[in-house]
């Protein structure tokens, strides 16, 4: 793989030009040239953050908080989570409020990490996109990290999905690696957060999801035949093993620590959580705790099992699992003591609310989700709608 860093550096550079001088350009128009640009109208100012990098590895970053004098700092850690901001189609207007709503989020939340759950630049140019979209948190001066969701995946392992994550890489507040070359996708990475005394606070894994179940990796799975349908992707095997053995490594230095993973399309147990009455009316089915939300559309899952939650929950502390992909679902429940959260949709690009439910705006869910880790082990999930801005 060593030969797409070159092309990648150059195709970096490239793009890095063409923004400088369309934001000269948007200057001089008053705003109205070149209307790519999406974050041209937002208040970049700096927010800053007090997170410090410990160490970094192919496939794992060691972080901590620190306070105003730079020592680590074992207080509450915020994870401010978004998903499917859908930015370059259709048009310049609902991109410039998404980053609007999106970037007035961050402002309040203050949160100690940002974590973007997949399908975020969408358009025939997501390499620029890419690269808008991490300079942007660069001068916001956030942490931020990277899943990959199904619209960016055009390819399941190889140079576009490269490129788009070494142009985020080229900013170093973004957090995700490429991971170990021998794993399905990019960015399957460990955020380890630490406390000051060198143990784990909490371990946050990214997971690439995929886009669809191809034939390949449906026989090297066994997935029986009459799954092998137009359906989304499962999370590979070596996935699930690379994740509980290295959270068997933390396990072993803290025994109490407990991991939260992030991914685009949802695992199969999200089906638990709600029974379908008709359309778009799904009711609490009890076999779960549902802690605050609605569904309003199927899950939209692989129609295959392939047991990532049964292993994360049996041999690595699994917590919680963040996704996103179905828009117009926005629910929390806890299934087997371990939260099954759906981040609440952040663009207005996305097959919404009002499309679908005739919903005025400020009923529909658009936002983000709050994670606040609490010293005791503990953490509270809440949305944060964009309604507030009304």
């Amino acid at each position: 793989m060593n030969y797409y860093k070159p092309l990648a550096t150059i195709r970096h550079k490239i793009i890095a030009g063409i923004l400088g001088a369309s934001r000269v350009l948007h200057k001089v128009t008053g705003g109205k040239r070149p209307k790519f640009l999406f974050s041209a109208n937002t208040d970049l100012s700096y927010v800053g953050s007090s997170l410090k990098i410990l160490g970094k590895s192919e496939d794992e970053v060691c972080i901590a908080k620190t306070d105003k004098n730079g020592n680590i700092d074992n207080s509450d850690f915020k994870i401010l989570t978004a998903t499917d901001l859908h930015l370059g189609s259709p048009g310049a207007e609902l991109n410039n409020k998404t980053i609007d709503r999106f970037v007035r989020q961050i402002r309040d939340e203050k949160p100690d990490l940002v974590i973007i759950t997949g399908d975020c630049v969408l358009s025939d140019c997501q390499h620029i996109d890419s690269v808008q979209l991490s300079y942007m948190m660069e001068k916001l001066g956030v942490y931020w990290c990277y899943c990959f969701g199904n619209h960016e995946t055009r390819e399941e392992k190889g140079f576009y999905k490269y490129q788009l994550l070494r142009g985020m890489q080229y900013y170093p507040h973004c957090l995700t690696l490429f991971g170990k070359k021998e794993l399905f996708g990019f960015g399957n990475t460990a955020i380890h957060i630490k406390n000051a005394d060198g143990s784990y606070y909490k371990s946050l894994y990214l997971i690439d999801s995929g886009r669809d179940m191809i034939e390949e990796y449906n026989i090297s799975h066994n997935v029986p035949k009459e799954l092998w349908s137009d359906t989304y992707d499962f999370v590979k095997q070596n996935q699930i093993d690379w994740y509980t053995d290295n959270m068997q490594k933390t396990l072993k230095v803290s025994p109490e620590n407990k991991s939260i993973c992030y991914m685009h399309i949802p695992v199969k147990e999200y089906e638990l959580i709600c029974d379908e009455h008709g359309q778009y009316d799904y009711r609490d089915s009890g076999k779960t705790k549902l802690l605050y939300g609605t569904q309003y559309e199927s899950v939209g899952s692989s129609y295959y099992n392939s047991g990532f939650f049964t292993a994360g929950k049996e041999k690595a502390g699994l917590q919680a699992i963040f996704s996103g992909h179905d828009h117009i679902n926005d629910l929390c429940a806890i299934y087997e003591d371990v939260y099954l959260v759906y981040t609440q949709c952040t663009g207005y690009n996305t097959y919404n609310m009002t499309e679908k439910l005739n919903f005025p705006e400020k009923d529909c869910h658009y936002g983000v989700t709050l994670t606040t880790l609490h010293n005791d082990g503990t953490i509270t999930v809440e949305p944060k709608k964009n309604s507030r801005y009304l």
